[in-house]
């Protein structure tokens, strides 16, 4: 008989998953890949669940896993050669960012630490301190890298029109 905690953490699992995939998608901007990620997060998170101390941390702690997936995946990428996008194709999984991707081409622009912590507060809704059990940053690093990500958005926006 599954205890509490398993029944518990499944639950957030199945119930988390399109929120996951979008995490992921954010990093990776690649649909197969995102995948891949929230596969392997959950893999690992099952694989390790005798690891979560606090039950109440148990949000912070699959982020904190699925984050580094996507890590790992972009670290590999870099030794992988692309294919271009219109030899495969569409998935069964639509692009969960907006079409126009002014927005969200900028903020993939932005250096990796400022990426994270503005994807993490805006594309999660996490507070500041989640941010920093995630990353594993001091909080006023999180802050700081907010608010440096943030003043370049707001720079690199300031001559697009929006119709």
């Amino acid at each position: 008989m599954a205890s509490l905690k398993e029944e518990r953490l499944e639950s957030y699992l199945v119930g988390g998953q399109e929120r996951f995939y979008r995490l992921a998608y954010s990093y990776l901007r690649d649909g197969e890949e995102a995948l891949d990620a929230v596969q392997t997060a959950v893999c690992r998170c099952l694989e390790r669940r005798d690891s979560l101390r606090d039950e109440a941390a148990l949000g912070t702690w699959f982020t904190r896993i699925l984050v580094n997936a996507c890590m790992d995946l972009l670290r590999q990428r870099k030794r992988v050669a692309f294919v271009p996008p219109e030899v495969l194709d569409a998935g069964s999984y639509e692009d969960p960012l907006p079409e126009d991707g002014t927005l969200a081409d900028r903020v993939n622009g932005l250096p990796p630490e400022a990426q994270t912590v503005v994807k993490l507060r805006f594309y999660e809704d996490m507070t500041l301190r989640e941010i920093s059990e995630v990353t594993g940053w001091n909080l006023n690093t999180v802050k700081s890298r907010l608010y440096a990500g943030l003043k370049k958005l707001r720079v690199s926006l300031e001559g697009v029109t929006l119709e």
